[in-house]
């Protein structure tokens, strides 16, 4: 029978199989994903992040990604400081990461990382924190919102999201929701603000207020903005025992602890160790409350005299935390992530500081489960172009939530739309185990 003579019977029966193949092919694709190990996605096995912000933009260069020494006098191009080897062969770092060095085989340093967003430290803190540009219809939610959405809090008596920090719209759930947010604490000796219950309310005046409140939620609830809010103080209330302040007494840790971890920021490490064990999934620790070299990481001019303060300061804090992690056996669990919204160049400014440069540059990951190499990707020799495959915030951003053993391919929802959990991004695959 010709093609355009076949009867009603026979296309319905041809049209049912085709439906049948069709309705096969994603389980054979699923299939085919599962045992190809160069389509399947790859998902680790941790289950907290600490997430060290170095804001101002940390100077590759002169750090994680060294080349040869510059001058800045001379106005020639290159590094500031000497380059040490590390534990890693062939992976050279700044003289100022000595210890970190020694620990580099627990470290993967991403050198071609890069965005193409506006090299202003607003906009490119946002993006790093989000890996989307600033929109006028979707409120993205930050990476830390995203895990928080994702892995929820290990312990009814802790947050799932802390920023050892000040508040900041980068840092933000977004359309996630305010169940997705932080909960953002200054000091290290001192639990968040606000959670210690004034001298003058007694216990009488606190359960009288408690009881108004319970009678507003009997008429409010219905409301969904306010059962989130209300969702959220009642949290808030909780984390307001002891279970959960004792956490910020560092002084239950030994004084050789504690030194290991140095200064400031390396108490903020510390602490971040115990919130992580305690059950939070993501905590943000912020490098620049106090410029101890006056600038931070932006070291524009004479910040570049004192970068080497900064350097060594991480340098300390970082290796405490790996080693600290690794002796209580709960490094493969903790992914360690250091970000900094863009690199520097090279080339020296008229103050004999650097620029901005967000074409190409170091963020760095560690423990977490991942194969560590010391360094990935390679750059030419000032630092300033990828000589292999760049790696986008979305990719880094995918690598971050694999190994947290979240699905970078996955889809949340503003409400009815639907928005990927990254823009696009893949994991850096070789960083882990084989399937």
């Amino acid at each position: 029978m010709s093609p355009d003579r076949r009867s009603r019977r026979e296309i319905l029966h041809d049209g049912a199989g085709l439906t049948g193949a069709a309705a096969l092919l994603p389980a054979v694709a699923a299939s085919a994903s599962a045992a190809d190990p160069q389509t399947s996605t790859p998902l680790g096995k941790a289950r907290h992040c600490i997430f060290l912000w170095l804001g101002g933009g940390m100077a590759q260069i002169d750090t994680f990604d060294p080349k040869p020494k510059g001058d800045p006098k001379l106005k020639k191009p290159g590094c500031y400081y000497d380059t040490i080897p590390t534990a890693v062969p062939g992976v050279s770092v700044s003289e100022h990461l000595e210890r970190t060095a020694r620990v580099m085989d627990r470290v993967t340093a991403v050198r071609t990382v890069f965005h193409g967003t506006v090299d202003e430290h607003a906009t490119a803190v946002h993006y790093v924190h989000t890996g989307r540009a600033i929109s006028e219809t979707i409120r993205y939610p930050s990476i830390g919102g995203i895990v928080a959405h994702e892995r929820g809090s290990g312990s009814p008596t802790t947050p799932p999201y802390v920023v050892i920090g000040y508040p900041n719209a980068s840092r933000d759930p977004g359309f996630l929701g305010a169940g997705s947010g932080y909960l953002y604490v200054t000091r290290t000796d001192a639990g968040p603000a606000g959670f210690v219950r004034h001298e003058d309310v007694t216990g009488d005046r606190q359960a009288r207020r408690e009881q108004l409140l319970a009678q507003l939620r009997r008429r409010a609830t219905a409301d969904p903005d306010v059962k989130q809010y209300d969702d959220v103080l009642a949290q808030s209330l909780r984390l307001a025992g002891p279970e959960f302040t004792r956490l910020f007494n560092l002084n239950e840790e030994s004084s050789s602890v504690r030194q290991a971890y140095g200064g400031e920021f390396g108490q903020r490490c510390l602490l971040a160790r115990r919130l992580v064990e305690s059950g939070v999934s993501f905590v943000e620790v912020s490098h620049n409350l106090n410029f101890i070299n006056g600038t931070g990481w932006d070291t524009h001019n004479e910040g570049q005299l004192n970068q080497h303060r900064l350097i060594r300061e991480l340098d300390s804090a970082l290796s405490a935390l790996i080693l600290d992690l690794e002796k209580r056996g709960s490094l493969d669990r903790t992914l360690i992530v250091i970000g900094t919204e863009f690199g520097r160049p090279a080339a020296f400014d008229a103050g004999g500081g650097r620029g901005h440069h967000a074409k190409c540059f170091s963020l760095v990951l560690a423990g977490g489960g991942l194969r560590h190499r010391g360094a990935w990707g390679e750059t030419d020799v000032l630092a300033q172009k990828a000589l292999t495959p760049g790696v986008s915030v979305p990719d880094f951003h995918a690598t971050l939530l694999a190994a947290l053993g979240i699905d970078p391919g996955k889809t949340l929802y503003d409400g009815a739309r639907p928005v990927p959990i990254t823009d696009g991004g893949r994991p850096i695959r070789e960083l882990f185990p084989k399937l």
